[in-house]
Order: C-alpha cells, then structure tokens, then sequence
C-alpha cells in the first residue's frame, strides 16, 4: 500500500482498513471493509469520508464494531509487519519540515522500504502524525547479505553438554525450558541472497526475526538518510520499533510472539529474584548488546555471593572476638585511666570489628576473587559468544561505521587509499587543538574535585573543635550523646554526608561536561566515541567517589606533626592543624566513608532509576490511560514510553564498575562491602529488567561480542587494588603495629599494654602535667626529645615488608591463576571446530547439489536444440528440392 503525500485538497484516497474481531480471533487481523476519504478543505469538515464514518456499514449495529483493532504491529492489512516508527507533529516551521520529510520518505521508498501514514486525528492527542514502516523481503535479503547476519541453514546435531550437577538441588532457580531457549539450536551460516535454497526459509515473512529487521530499518534511516539529523532539528519526533504487546498480558494477533509478555512474567518480577535469567530470550528480543550486559550483571552477582559470604565470616570472627580478647580489655582500662574519657577509648575495640587478623586473609583472598572474576567471566562470554553466533563477527560491521555527526562536520575531503573513495577526514591542526582543550577540560574539572575535597578538609578542621565543645560541655544536655561518640566521629560522619551530596551535584555535571568535550572531539567512528567516552566518564567518576576514600586511607592523619611542631593546613595563622586520626586509628573512618558514599549512591540510583521513568511515563501517558485497549494503538502506547538513548547501556556499566571499585579498592576496611553490593545487585537486575520490558521503548537491537573498554577497565581496577589493599593493611589498618608489639617489645608475649606503649608523652608549658598524644617519639628530656623512637622505625619497616610480600604473593597467585584458567572452554572450541566442519561439508554437498542440477539441465536442453536444429535442416532440403 502507498502512501500518498502532498495531496490536494481535490485529491482522493481510497484506504481498505482492517479490523480484527477479538471475541473470534486472535489472529492477524481481516479485512472487514473499506473507506473512502475525500479531502477537500479540512477546515469545512465536509466529504464523503465523514459521511461514511458516521454511518454503520450494513449489517452492524453497533459502532465499535467498526473500529479496527489498533493494538498491533501488522498495517492496516494485517499481513505486513510494521518494523520501524517514526513520529512527527505540525508546528510553525511546518512548511520547512514538510519538505524535508517530503525527500526523506522519497528516499525511504527509493530503498525498498513501504510506508504507511496514522494521521493525527486518529490519534489520542489529535497532535501526532505517526509514519508506519515496512521492510518487505527484497529489502531485508538484500541488507542482511550486506551485513552478514547469521541465519539458520540445518538443525544442529551437536550434542549440547552434560546436565547440571545436583539438578534436583538447582531446579527451583531453574525457568522453564521453552522461556531459557526459546528457539532450536541451528547451524548458521551467514546470509547470501543468490543461495536463499540453502537456508531454512519455510516463510519469509518471519524468517528474519523482528530484531534483525528493525536494525536492518535503523541502519537503513541512519547511514543512508539521516533519520539523527531530522530527530536533533525536530523534523521528526521519535524513531523506534515497536514492543510486540502488552507486558502484562498476551497479544491478541497469533503473528505477534509475545516475548515482551514471557520477559516480563519469567524476568522483569522482583518475586523471582532468586531465578535465572532468560538470556536467549533476552538476547532474541532485544539483541546480543543488551543481552551481553545482562549476562556479565548476573555472573558478577553470583560471584559477589563469594565475596559476599567471606566478608560476612570475616566480620563475624571480629564480632565473636570483641568481648573475649582480654588483653583488650586491659587495653582499654589502661586507654580509659590516661583520657579520662571512654569514647577515643572504645573506638579500639569498634575498631576490632573491621580491623582484625582475619583481614588479611579476607584482603588476599579478595586479590585472588577478582582473578577469578575476571578469567571465568572471560569463559562464560566465550561460550555466550559461540552460542550467539559471535565469533566471526567483526566490529566493523556495526561499530566501526563513521558516525553521521562526523561525516557532516568535517567538510574537507581525501581519498581512501584501500577504499580509492573521497571520505571525510579531520586535519591534524584541529585535532590536536581539539584534544589540547578536552583535556584542558579535563584537568579543570579534576582541580574541582580536589578543590571541593580541600574544603570538606577545611570544614572538618573548622567543626572539630566546635563538636568538642558541645560534647565535653557539662552545661549542654547531651551527655548521653557524647558517652557513645567522638568529636572525631561525629566530625566524620557530617563531613562524608556532605561530600556524598558534592559528589551527586559533581556527578550531575560530569556527565554533561564528558559527553561535550567527546563530541567536540567529533570521533570518527561509534566504537571510537563509545572508548574516549568511557574514559574520561570513569576517570571523572573515579576522582569524584573514590578521592575522599584516599584522602582518609592514605593522607590523614599522616602529616600532624607533634606538640611544639604541628603541621597546619595553609599556614599557621589560620590555625587550621592538619586532621588526626582518631585514637583508634584512620580504618573506622575509612569504614564510615565507604559506608555512607556506597550505600547512599547504591540507594540513590535505585530510587531514581525506579522512580523516575515511572513517573515520566504516568505524565506522559495520562490521556490514554482511559481508552480503550483496542482504541489506543500499540505505537501511541510505545509512544509515550522512554526512549532508550544510545548511552543508557553505557550508564548502567559505569555504575556497576563504579560500585566494583569500591568492593575492590578498599574492601580491606569494611568486609562487608560485599554483602551490600550483592543485595544492591540482586535489586538492580530486577529493576532494569523491569525498566526495560515496562518503561522504555523497544530498543533497536545491535551487536557486540564483549563488554568493550569496561573489561580493560576492571582489568586495570583489579590490579590497582592489591596495591590499596596492601597499604592500607600496612598504614591504615592497626595491625602492623600490633603485630611488631606482640612479638618484638611484648615481655609477657601478649597484648597487654600495648594501648601504653602507642603513647608518647609530651610537655606543655601552660599545663603543669605531662600529657600524652598517639605517636612513638622520645619523651621530654631524652637525648633525642620529640625525635621518632626505633619502634617507629622497625613499624615502618614492617609495614614495608608487608605491602611487597602481600603484593607479591597475591600477584604471584593471580597470574598463575590466569595461566591456569584457559579463555575458552574445551568443550566450546571443540563444538566451534566440529560446526566449522559440518558447515563446510554442507556447502560443498550444497554446491555439488547445484551443479548437478545445472548439469542435467545442460544436458536435456543441449540434445533438444540439436534435434531442433537437424529438423529445421531437412525442412530447408524439403523446401528447396
């Protein structure tokens, strides 16, 4: 069916609609009757068309009847599948826009493609023009032999592995099995139009499943006309594919497949959260770079169980351990006697919690998880790769296409020498000044960070003294408060909240800032633009959530000085001194941090992924809500939904590498890092499952064999957190010079006394009693008076040697571990080698097949001629004799 545009108003059009009878069928829908529309002047409301639209048709008697059933993604025909939705309103600049979507259409139809128009007074708003978009056969054999997809030729005979062990024990996480593979296995072979015989086509119309044809429609608006142009300067509205139904029940047209239904009911439910994913249906619905993500989610979860479960016996050891340790308690009755005040002194024992010999192990151990990690996850994508028929995909094929951005602004010219075409190309002198100011750019916004770090510094400094006042007041009312916390903590904990809101502010225009200074770089291709943003989004992310956590591990109270010689932050005169630890020592604090930046950026960023597309779509979709389900077309429902921009994939990743970064980094200090990112992650998948089938528009689904620069990225991570955890085992935590205590200066073999013999002495002039203050130096009066003792020196020392033996041994262990762990599975290269066989052996029988085919045919149609030829001979004889 054509669409006609441009018309007059002495035009007519005659339209055969559809309708479908939902109390008879589910099928696609028939046609029930015609309509005959004569367009005269709108604005008289007069013709043949409104006539006919008032009166029932003969026959019926009730005027719904002639409504068709809008709910579905066939044209008004009901056979051609409609792939692709674009969406456009009338405004001032209508005559312009008109145009241009006057040659665009032109040029849709040029390619192949059919149209099909839902005026706006069909619509609920009475606003929206919505343009339909067919892909018919020729046009999709034809790209998709351009594009190499991979479709099925045979039936695989590949016997698939061995059954679970223990599956008794696993089938209550266990889907159903048509849900796990919705489809049968096949051999693939990609796509070639002059062998379509070869293929397993029993009907065109669904050969191609609608995820290849509405990437086939996406690349054909974007690279050959330009649909991003028409969408930035508001020709069109929106572009997207349709959801096949609703996702709370089944379609009622037997051609559409109900996937977003079975997502919805076997994925997108949070009461199945202990289930497995679907990940071939996820994979079919919405394709391999969605589904990819989702599969790398899932394995990190279930591996953060292992993390998890560790973590929790580490605490549970300092927990059991809190009371019983007599040489603790002993410690803290001598801690109490010096300060005159049991807070600073039950910090020690807090401390113990978090800061205990099991630790250690837990810090190696997370060393060797993230190997781990890393090298299973490597396998599972390798076999994900071979089942989803990714191993011989190239990135060029999608990825490496130039951008349209790039081809419009690089207006100067110069021949391909592989390709001997003229392409776009950027001169040398504006890129490198184009890269001089994005990391100008950069730069700038890092000091910001650290310039907002300095002043939370500055504000911890100023409100230190001002929470000791109130709470050693004896005329404030709040005794009770300061028996259980510290100016120290009290301080810790209002100053991480307030840089936890300077991070979110921070983060809102990073964001923006990252994604600007990427485009002005104007990057050639998408794979090339996804990289560079990648980059400086994490490095932006990185400095911003993790730079307090380095402030506290490492910066803290490490430049104090001591009485008589104190350090301060810009000068004596502002009588700001440089922070101090608190007498338990810089890990709580570390711990108190991590616990508030974590938890309230995890739960943030479920509120607001939760949150806010719902309630943008309750807006949004307010006047149809009250129509009929069979009234409200399936692309106005899909219309009012969000769109799923071609960054969203890349913020969820940032996320969930953001939140690697902090069980990895500095997980030596709170062991249950772990735990909390499980049970965040268990949520996030369920609610981007949910946001994905219910709130968001049909994604256009595309390609990719791996997770890209994220895996360089938690390559790099993993290997930068041995190096944290190692020195803050070594300068944070207290162990170190317990340990060096215990077996180096201890008389009794034991801790006892060892509270004392962290304590130096130190005398002021204005107070007629010596004090005492955390630090190993010579008393007043030595030789070498307020100078660093030797047991300072044999602690540092120690602490050395632990960071290079733990690094060491941690390194040592990871590399064998990678050694060991091969990245693709036995069984997988041995199923990818027989395929390769089988598929050769096939063609070759193919071919052969074929030739003999033609060769028969020769050989009939040859002795024919010949006969012909010799009876045409003895006519001429005839004739002349």
């Amino acid at each position: 069916m054509r669409r006609i545009t441009g018309k007059t108003k002495d035009e007519t059009l005659i339209e055969l609609q559809s309708a479908t009878d939902s109390q008879i069928t589910d099928g696609p829908a028939v046609l029930t009757g015609f309509r005959i529309n004569l367009h005269s002047d709108e604005s008289s409301g007069n013709g043949l068309s409104s006539l006919l639209d008032r009166a029932p048709l003969p026959g019926n008697t009730e005027s719904e009847k002639l409504q068709p059933n809008k709910d579905t993604v066939f044209f008004r025909d009901g056979v051609r599948r409609i792939d692709f939705v674009l969406s456009y309103l009338d405004d001032k600049d209508g005559e312009k826009k008109q145009e241009r979507r006057r040659e665009f259409e032109a040029n849709l139809e040029k390619q192949g493609l059919e149209l099909e128009t839902e005026d706006k007074s069909d619509s609920k708003d009475h606003k929206t023009y919505f343009l339909k978009i067919h892909a018919p056969w020729h046009v999709l054999a034809t790209y998709a032999d351009v594009l190499k997809v991979k479709v099925p030729f045979k039936e695989s005979d590949i016997p698939h592995g061995q059954d679970v062990p223990l599956e008794c024990l696993s089938q209550p996480f266990r889907l159903p099995e048509h849900i796990m593979h919705p489809q049968p296995d096949y051999f693939t072979y990609p796509f070639e139009k002059t062998k379509t015989d070869f293929f397993l086509i029993n009907d065109k119309d669904t050969f191609f499943p609608p995820s290849t044809r509405n990437r086939i429609v996406r690349d054909l608006n974007t690279y050959k006309t330009g649909i991003k142009r028409l969408l930035s300067n508001g020709t069109y509205t929106a572009a997207f594919p349709l959801h096949d139904c609703r996702y709370w029940k089944r379609a009622r047209d037997a051609g559409c497949e109900s996937e977003r239904y079975n997502l919805y009911k076997n994925w997108a439910r949070f009461l199945i959260f202990y289930k497995e994913q679907p990940l071939n249906l996820i994979r079919k619905y919405y394709g391999e770079k969605i589904g990819i993500y989702f599969a790398w989610l899932g394995f990190y979860t279930e591996m953060l169980f292992f993390a998890a479960v560790m973590g929790f016996l580490c605490f549970t050891y300092g927990l059991l351990s809190y009371d019983d340790n007599i040489s603790r308690l002993v410690s803290l009755i001598n801690c109490i006697f010096n300060f005159q005040h049991p807070p600073p002194c039950r910090l020690f024992q807090q401390s113990h919690l978090f800061d205990n010999e099991g630790t250690v192990f837990f810090a190696i151990f997370m060393g060797i998880w993230v190997t781990l990690f890393l090298e299973f996850w490597k396998r599972r994508q390798a076999r994900l790769e071979y089942e989803w028929d990714l191993v011989d995909f190239e990135e060029e094929q999608q990825q490496l296409q130039i951008r349209p951005e790039f081809e419009i602004q690089c207006t100067n010219k110069r021949l391909n020498k592989i390709t001997q075409e003229m392409e776009p190309y950027l001169p040398v002198t504006s890129k490198c000044a184009r890269f001089c100011l994005s990391g100008a750019t950069v730069i700038f916004w890092i000091s910001l960070i650290v310039a907002c770090i300095i002043g939370v510094i500055a504000y911890r400094l100023a409100v230190y003294a001002a929470f000791a006042s109130i709470i050693k007041d004896p005329m404030r009312k709040i005794q009770l408060v300061g028996r259980f916390i510290t100016p120290q903590l009290a301080t810790s904990v209002t100053a991480s909240c307030i840089n936890f809101v300077i991070i979110m502010i921070l983060n809102f225009f990073y964001e923006r800032v990252a994604i600007w200074i990427t485009d002005m770089e104007i990057p050639k291709t998408h794979l090339e633009y996804e990289n560079r943003l990648t980059m400086k989004m994490f490095l932006f992310q990185f400095v911003n959530y993790y730079s307090s956590c380095f402030y506290v591990a490492f910066f803290k109270g490490k430049f104090v000085g001591y009485p008589g010689a104190y350090s301060y932050m810009f000068g004596k005169s502002t009588k700001l001194r440089n922070e101090e630890c608190d007498p338990g020592g810089c890990l709580i604090e570390l711990t108190t941090q991590l616990v508030i930046v974590m938890a309230g950026k995890q739960l943030w960023g479920n509120i607001q992924e939760a949150l806010l597309p719902l309630l943008r779509n309750l807006w949004s979709s307010r006047k149809g809500r009250h129509n009929p389900e069979n009234h409200y077309s399936r692309w106005e429902q899909d219309h009012v939904l969000q769109n799923f921009s071609q960054l969203g994939l890349f913020y969820e990743y940032l996320e969930m590498v953001v939140q690697f970064g902090f069980i990895t980094l500095f997980v030596a200090s709170f062991p249950l890092a772990p735990l909390l990112a499980l049970f965040n992650n268990i949520l996030e998948i369920r609610v981007d499952a949910w946001k994905f089938t219910t709130q968001f528009r049909r994604p256009v689904a595309s390609k990719a064999r791996n997770i890209g620069a994220w895996q360089e990225i938690l390559n790099g991570v993993a290997i930068l957190s041995v190096v944290t955890n190692a020195f803050i085992m070594a300068f944070t935590s207290d162990m170190i010079p317990r340990m060096v205590y215990l077996y180096a200066y201890s008389k009794e073999g034991s801790m006892r006394g060892y509270v004392n013999n962290s304590l130096s002495i130190y005398n002021i002039s204005q107070i007629p009693k010596n004090n005492i203050y955390r630090d190993y130096r010579y008393p007043p009066g030595h030789l070498k008076e307020y100078t660093h003792t030797m047991q300072f020196w044999h602690i540092l020392a120690a602490k050395m040697a632990f960071i290079i033996i733990m690094e060491h041994v941690v390194f040592v262990v990871k590399f064998f571990v990678a050694w060991m762990i091969p990245d693709i599975p036995s069984d997988v290269k041995a199923r990818f080698k027989r395929e390769r066989y089988l598929i050769q052996e096939y063609l070759h029988n193919y071919e052969v097949e074929k030739l003999k085919i033609q060769l028969s045919a020769s050989f009939i149609t040859e002795p024919m001629s010949e006969m012909s030829v010799t009876s045409d001979k003895h006519e001429v004889l005839s004739e002349c004799l």
